[in-house]
């Protein structure tokens, strides 16, 4: 069973969500949108449609989604069986977080590392 295929997302915890997002633009030419994030498309020889992206936002300070994690980040790693890959993970002794989240945009799963750092694991739609 393959377990981790790619990142999906890089998402950072700010007092200004804005102002952090117009750093980024304006300094390193992150495309910051409207909605406080920026998507790269994937493309390479073996994946000429570039289908796939990686997920660069900001989250406000308060926010409670990195919890239990007190860190000011979280990264979300794609996976292709979100389900196995949750079950063993929990047969290994590892801090599997809440339930599983199913909406349009694929299922999510989270899991805690030794460190107290909340992962986002992500299963996208069929095709992407």
């Amino acid at each position: 069973m393959n377990r981790v295929t790619g990142i999906g997302g890089i998402f950072i915890k700010s007092k200004d969500p804005a102002a952090l997002g117009n750093w980024y633009k304006t300094h390193l030419g992150i495309d910051v949108q409207e909605w406080g994030g920026a998507s790269f498309k994937w493309k390479s020889e073996t994946n000429p449609q570039g289908v796939g992206t990686t997920v660069w936002s900001t989250f406000q300070a308060s926010s409670d989604y990195f919890s239990p994690s007190t860190a000011g980040f979280m990264v979300n790693y794609r996976v292709e069986d979100l389900r196995a890959l949750l079950a063993v993970l929990r047969e290994e002794g590892c801090h599997v977080v809440g339930n599983i989240e199913e909406s349009d945009f694929g299922k999510f799963g989270w899991v805690m590392d030794p460190d107290g750092n909340k992962i986002e694991l992500w299963q996208p739609p069929e095709g992407q």
